[in-house]
């Protein structure tokens, strides 16, 4: 182990150092704290032995500015007895401990280094522990995270599932009613996938789901929930919009999906994958989030029954209206 002795006495000194290198330690000398604080700059020690009163720098000074640096190193103050009020004020700096000069026996000086080795390896395996622990926590709290993810996600499309798709919507509305917002619903079904489905195998239905949630999340905003509500039916959430904006969101994906190439898009009943979207928006009429789900599902069933690929825009139980595609 690396030891630093410092002392202005030349006599101690060699003392110190010869008793440590009979232990086997490799030992630095410095006569005073100056130049101890150089070579410990030089070389990192374990364990400084200092005499408490020095030219140019005292102990406790040499402590203050060894403990800037680590606070692994184990300092040992060498002090008279006239000087013991000052030893124990090195203590409460960071000291490790301190011995009296002259030494009553030799083997103090032994026993001193020893304890704190003992000291430095508990510290470093404190210090372990800690880290192992903090790495622990850190990579179970991706862990925690990762299941949260996973817990409001849809495992095929990535987007988020229709329990927290429900509870979005709730609090969406909520909001939106408190503090008297815009709020709008689009409700979507992809056309004819049935068919899709028994024709071409659910595989590559799945890629066909896969590739439409990558549309949909790309042509909204970070702000709107996009989730997948079950089968081939989704809903996207957009707050702060109204109904024209909305009916311009539904257009867009409408016309995205349908200029797609979607594999055997051309062998579906219409030449190519097509959606029907209800869109739905929180008015005077409209002030919860089961009443804004019906009036949009109610309005995707009347895109279907109209033709499919296309946009309903549903106001109220009796006043529904087509959407003039996006140019």
């Amino acid at each position: 182990m690396n030891i630093l002795v410092a002392d202005d006495e030349l006599a101690i000194r060699n003392l110190v150092a010869e008793l440590l290198e009979d232990e086997g330690h490799v030992v630095t000398l410095a006569e005073d704290g100056e130049d101890a604080l150089k070579k410990f700059k030089q070389e990192w020690h374990e364990i400084v032995f200092s005499d408490i009163r020095m030219p140019k720098m005292t102990g406790i000074e040499l402590l203050e500015e060894i403990k800037k640096l680590t606070e692994l190193t184990q300092f040992i103050i060498m002090t008279s007895h006239a000087s013991v009020d000052n030893s124990i004020a090195a203590l409460k700096k960071g000291a490790f401990d301190y011995i009296l000069k002259p030494f009553e026996d030799l083997d103090v000086v032994v026993d001193a280094a020893n304890r704190a080795m003992a000291n430095l390896s508990a510290v470093r395996e404190q210090q372990y522990l800690l880290n192992t622990l903090s790495r622990q926590n850190e990579e179970l709290g991706t862990l925690n995270k990762k299941f949260r993810e996973l817990a409001i996600r849809d495992g095929l499309t990535g987007l988020f599932n229709h329990r927290h798709g429900e509870n979005r919507l709730l609090d969406e509305v909520d909001r939106a009613r408190k503090f008297k917002r815009e709020l709008s619903l689009l409700f979507i079904d992809l056309d004819n996938f049935k068919f899709f489905n028994d024709k071409h195998g659910h595989l590559v239905g799945d890629e066909v789901l896969h590739s439409l949630g990558k549309l949909m999340s790309g042509a909204t905003r970070d702000s709107d929930t996009v989730a997948r509500w079950g089968g081939e039916e989704f809903i996207i959430i957009a707050p702060e919009t109204d109904e024209h904006q909305a009916c311009n969101l539904a257009e867009t994906i409408r016309k995205q999906v349908a200029e797609f190439a979607f594999p055997h898009a051309d062998q579906q009943p219409l030449g190519f994958v097509s959606l029907s979207i209800g869109v739905a928006t929180m008015s005077d009429g409209i002030d919860n989030a089961e009443e804004l789900l019906r009036l949009a599902d109610k309005a995707v069933y009347a895109a279907k029954d109209s033709g499919r690929n296309r946009t309903v825009f549903c106001r109220s139980e009796l006043e529904m209206d087509d959407v003039q595609p996006v140019q």
